[in-house]
């Protein structure tokens, strides 16, 4: 949530930083995993966090009716007065999706969503590229969510994507590969970015305001490698289900809807490893729960 789309964030609780700590290095694990192997230096993270740390106790933390003062700033933060002044206006989170990610998203959720363009299974149907009349086709699909594209342009770049392929029909068909960005594709930093800021989001809310999103997970732990493969697969299938339904119903909704600012994000995640590497030797026998 930012500034201004709701009620500035809460004042610091007392005792909290310590209690942080624990989850926080565990968090952080990954994404400094990601960051040595994408050549993101410590100095460079630790820049980007001096900047974030300035701006959201900046926007986020300011006193309503009182101008937000350097010296606040330094207080909340534990940065020099001097740095603050220096850092105030930059780094500032960019939330907007590049233009190319926001159509292809578009067309792709519509694919998946309306009637005319899904069998009777709610699957995405082989579109011809020109049809006659009302019948579904390609280029009636990207007509129906914008018409400053060229559909010849969507179809040259989702190809060369590997988005979707062409079948002995000469008929468009969606692939995996729509579902989840890969390789050089520029969206899945968009999506990385998006899809962890919103979980993350809604789990500090609910340590810190009391439950407000739904953030739930199913666990087990010291199962075999097999039945995690299993269970990996079949949760894939349950999640796709869950999201085609979520997607289809979005979608309907949305031809009613007057627009605004409001935004919502529903997300699943799946993830498996051999073993914990947090935890130091093996739980005394199989674990499993909801949390």
């Amino acid at each position: 949530m930012n500034a201004k789309s709701g009620p500035k964030a809460a004042a610091p609780q007392p005792n909290a930083a310590a209690k942080l700590h624990a989850p926080l290095a565990r968090l952080l694990r990954p994404l400094v995993r990601l960051c040595i192997r994408s050549g993101m230096t410590f100095p460079a993270l630790a820049q980007l966090l001096r900047e974030l740390f300035v701006n959201v106790a900046e926007h986020d933390f300011a006193l309503e009716g009182k101008e937000q003062t350097d010296s606040r700033v330094s207080l909340l933060t534990g940065i020099h007065r001097k740095e603050v002044a220096r850092l105030r206006g930059a780094g500032a989170p960019v939330h907007e999706a590049p233009a190319a990610v926001s159509l292809t998203s578009a067309v792709i959720a519509r694919w998946l969503a309306a009637p005319e363009f899904t069998d009777a299974k709610g699957e995405p149907l082989a579109l011809p590229r020109t049809a006659e009349g009302d019948a579904p086709s390609f280029e009636q699909l990207v007509a129906s969510v914008t018409k400053d594209v060229r559909p010849r342009a969507v179809l040259d770049e989702w190809i060369d994507r590997k988005l979707v392929t062409i079948n002995a029909a000469d008929e468009i068909e969606l692939v995996e590969a729509a579902f989840v960005p890969s390789g050089e594709d520029d969206s899945k930093w968009h999506y990385l970015g998006r899809n962890l800021h919103d979980h993350v989001a809604a789990a500090a809310q609910n340590v810190s305001e009391g439950p407000r999103f739904l953030e739930r997970a199913v666990h087990y732990n010291n199962i075999s490698p097999k039945l995690a493969r299993k269970l990996e697969a079949r949760s894939r299938e349950l999640a796709m289900d869950a999201l085609k339904t979520a997607n289809r119903e979005a979608n309907r909704a949305l031809a009613k809807d007057k627009g605004g600012e409001a935004r919502w994000n529903f997300g699943i995640y799946i993830y498996s490893e051999d073993a914990d590497e947090e935890v130091d030797g093996k739980d005394a026998g199989k674990e499993g729960g909801h949390s």
